[in-house]
């Protein structure tokens, strides 16, 4: 049995995932934050994800002198856990938290529901490592950038007509199809005709693809006056050359905008792509990925096109907006089980009292620093409080209250969680 320190509190060293898309060591958050707990950051190596939690690819570590896996102290002391996560889960973790640091665009990709997810773990195990479901959620840490979820139907019409290679590509009959029915209301009958036109698109023969993007990108260049959309366009194309049918799919996804703060939640069986940026994101403990473009990676193109919920809609809509947890917090509450998250910014000086959350957490700071207090009966006790400094990261078991005093720049955290059942807004 692992040793338990005298705290439900333990610092954590957490591992580092080198992407090819991740931002290089010198201006990488990722990196940045590692190298807190000891990472050792070589500046021209990309450091793409910050992996918090208790997943078997790359699990965090307790920084005491045994070095023990998160994993392996919350399994021999449950009470860092409740009864129903740690039998549910299995002594794990429910979620994964990360930080992500983003260079060039990810892959075109979505998640399965738990169904989908446990027959794609069955028929091709060499692609899928676990038969879990995998909503996420990612908060804007810096200005940053996504394709999420399908436009609206209009503007996925006006781009069939305004870019003829979009239209050569998909054909005049799934062309046709899709604007004969844009004054429907019928939104299973358009859902349909959105399907068609994305399965054309991306089952295209790739010398065809080739062909037209090319044709797309030498006429956008000549341009005066390109908008964003061509301009984001001709980047793709730049970061991944020779003809990836990705590139095309920013003609029926929203292109989102975020600041600093702002959220989007991504259900199961949507399409996304995160394309610039850095992000704190929390996902259900899953690593299942099925991809369909900007990638050299292998691409399950038939399972992509089948598994979607073709919703359609605004880029805005696809934000969330979080509600006051206490005086200086707030709660980002995605409707499923696994995870909330909590956003926490406080002023030089400010003393944040956070009630204690009946399920276990984990603690990165993303800005500034401070001390973190266990509480007993609403006073810090001076034998139970830890340094807070940009990059370091806590687990906090369930049940206990925290406060958090802001140091002389401040103090931002996020707070990843599961409470079962979730908490009451």
């Amino acid at each position: 049995m692992t040793k338990l320190p005298p705290s439900p509190i333990y610092r954590l060293k957490c591992k580092t995932q080198s992407y090819d898309w991740g931002k290089l060591g010198d201006v990488s958050k990722v990196a940045k934050f590692a190298e807190k707990s000891g990472t050792i950051v070589d500046p021209s190596l990309p450091y793409a994800e910050l992996w918090m939690g208790t997943h078997p690819n790359a699990p965090s570590i307790v920084m005491n002198e045994d070095e023990d896996t998160l994993r392996d102290i919350i399994r021999d002391h449950p009470e860092l856990s409740t009864e129903d996560i740690y039998e549910k889960y299995e002594s794990d973790l429910p979620f994964l938290f990360k930080i992500l640091s983003i260079r060039k665009a990810l892959s075109i990709q979505a998640h399965p529901d738990k169904t989908l997810g446990a027959r794609l773990f069955r028929d091709f195990p060499d692609n899928y490592k676990d038969p879990n479901h995998k909503p996420e959620m990612a908060i804007a840490l810096t200005p940053f950038e996504a394709l999420c979820a399908f436009r609206p139907l209009n503007e996925i019409g006006y781009h069939l007509e305004t870019y003829p290679e979009f239209a050569a590509i998909v054909g005049p009959e799934a062309t046709d199809s899709f604007l004969s029915i844009m004054d429907s209301d019928d939104v299973e009958i358009n859902k349909s005709a959105l399907k068609n036109v994305f399965s054309a698109l991306m089952n295209s023969p790739q010398d065809r693809v080739k062909e037209l993007l090319t044709d797309m990108i030498d006429r956008l260049k000549d341009m005066e006056d390109r908008n964003e959309l061509a301009n984001l366009i001709l980047r793709l194309d730049q970061q991944y050359p020779g003809g990836d049918v990705g590139v095309f799919a920013v003609l029926l996804l929203n292109y989102i905008k975020m600041e600093p703060g702002q959220a989007i939640f991504l259900g199961a069986n949507e399409p996304h792509a995160y394309l610039s940026g850095d992000c704190v994101e929390c996902m259900a403990a899953s690593d299942n990925v099925v991809r369909s473009g900007l990638t050299p990676k292998f691409k399950h193109v038939d399972v992509l096109v089948d598994m979607l919920t073709y919703r359609y809609g605004s880029a805005e809509s696809q934000k969330m907006t979080p509600v006051q947890f206490s005086d200086y917090s707030l709660l980002y509450d995605p409707p499923i089980e696994e995870f909330s998250v909590i956003l926490s910014s406080q002023n030089p000086g400010d003393v944040e009292h956070e009630k204690a959350i009946q399920g276990p957490s984990i603690l990165i700071v993303t800005q500034g620093g401070g001390i973190l207090g266990e509480e007993k009966e609403g006073i810090p006790e001076a034998e139970t409080t830890y340094s807070l400094e940009e990059g370091y990261v806590y687990f906090i078991g369930a049940n206990t209250p925290i406060s958090a005093i802001a140091g002389d720049n401040g103090l931002e955290f996020y707070r990843a969680f599961t409470v079962l059942p979730k908490l009451e807004e």
